[in-house]
């Protein structure tokens, strides 16, 4: 991790830096944003439908941030990469660097999961963190190695593999194929190979297991072919309409998919990677016309940006961060009426919680100042040029 400042980060949202898209930094900070919504309420006990993951099948808008922002992993490693692809030489000079920032996003992951306690015996090893770090080692590496056809048919062998893996092969000690939470292959993999160090919430299973990682990589090749849709030479408008109808196609198959094998963000099945890649390129469909080819000729359409974009050209960092700083507050304790308790609850029940008679309000509204606040943090540091390059 590194602190740069450039003037690639321009203050004026409208002025975007040589090989970058203002429309992916927006999108990336909108998803980002979102994260951070859904994984800080005030309350966990009253938190609205939407803003929770679906219990098993189906889902929710909390479901598809984690496959947005995947999506634009895969997007950005083609404007990251793409010049050392096109050097021919398989991007041999950024291996070394591909890998050890994918160690160190792995890190981060473990780092989360062992704070504050580090107790290495029962850490969670899996996590969002891990995660990312594996989907972009195996992108980035199949990027720079293979061509878009090449790109396509590993989806389509990750997806149809997957499918069946979940769907035909028994599973050991149960003697039949399932996607049940506790009995699935899956969950066989990760009791198998991580028994003790997964998900507190379940233990026998984990919802960024390994077997999952199969159909993410995927959901992250779809936005490499984005990508490369975005930095071909195609005119802007021949761009739109494919992202468009490339995401209405993706979207409906993720549909019909679901019909047999069910749209499961925990499983993360390949009618979810084709529901929510959809969903994904819709949304960037939407943002790239609206910023970077109507906002050429009419700069009202970026105005809004800019606290969008600062989330998302720092947004490891304030992942990472909005991880990290409520649980260093719940290690602050404060009395309050003859109880004591951690300060960030202190501060919910004092300040949120006694303002409004709905608690689901207040929950909501706790999770809203803290997105506020880091708008205010983040906001200075791209006024600053501050970035923090993981």
């Amino acid at each position: 991790m590194r602190f740069t400042s450039t003037a690639a980060a321009s203050s004026v949202a409208d002025k975007r830096p040589a090989a970058r898209l203002l429309s992916l930094d927006v999108f990336r900070g909108i998803t980002v944003a979102g994260m951070i919504l859904v994984n800080n309420p005030g309350d966990w006990g009253h938190v609205y439908a939407p803003l929770l993951h679906a219990p098993w099948h189906g889902w929710t808008p909390t479901d598809l941030i984690f496959p947005f922002f995947l999506f634009i992993v895969g997007v950005s490693i083609t404007f990251a990469l793409g010049r050392e692809k096109e050097g021919g030489n398989g991007g041999r000079g950024v291996t070394g660097k591909i890998i050890r920032r994918s160690l160190v996003l792995f890190g981060l992951g473990l780092f989360l999961n062992l704070f504050p306690k580090f107790d290495f015996a029962t850490f969670r090893i899996p996590g969002v963190l891990q995660r990312i770090a594996l989907v972009y080692l195996a992108c980035s590496l199949i990027y720079l190695r293979t061509n878009t056809r090449t790109q396509s048919g590993l989806i389509a062998l990750l997806l149809i593999g997957y499918w069946l893996l979940m769907t035909v092969v028994p599973v050991p000690g149960v003697g039949y194929a399932n996607l049940e939470p506790t009995t699935n292959l899956g969950a066989w993999f990760d009791r198998t190979l991580l028994a003790g160090h997964l998900w507190a919430s379940s233990k026998v299973w984990d919802p960024e297991g390994l077997l999952s990682t199969m159909p993410a990589i995927a959901t992250g090749l779809s936005g490499v072919l984005v990508g490369t849709l975005l930095r071909s030479g195609r005119a802007e408008a021949d761009k739109v309409a494919w992202l468009f109808a490339a995401g209405c196609l993706s979207a409906l198959g993720g549909v019909i998919w679901g019909s047999f094998f069910p749209i499961n963000k925990a499983l993360w099945t390949s009618s979810f990677v084709l529901l929510t890649s959809g969903l994904a390129m819709l949304g960037l469909a939407l943002c790239y016309w609206f910023i970077d080819v109507q906002g050429q000729t009419k700069p009202g359409y970026r105005r809004w940006t800019t606290p969008f974009v600062a989330f998302g050209v720092n947004a490891i960092t304030v992942f990472f961060l909005s991880g990290l700083i409520p649980r260093i507050l719940n290690m602050i304790h404060v009395a309050s009426d003859g109880t004591e308790m951690g300060a960030k609850e202190w501060m919910y029940q004092t300040f949120f919680v006694s303002f409004f008679t709905d608690p689901y309000q207040a929950s909501l509204a706790g999770a809203i100042t803290f997105i506020l606040i880091w708008v205010a943090v983040l906001w200075w540091m791209y006024a600053k040029k501050i970035i923090i390059k993981v």
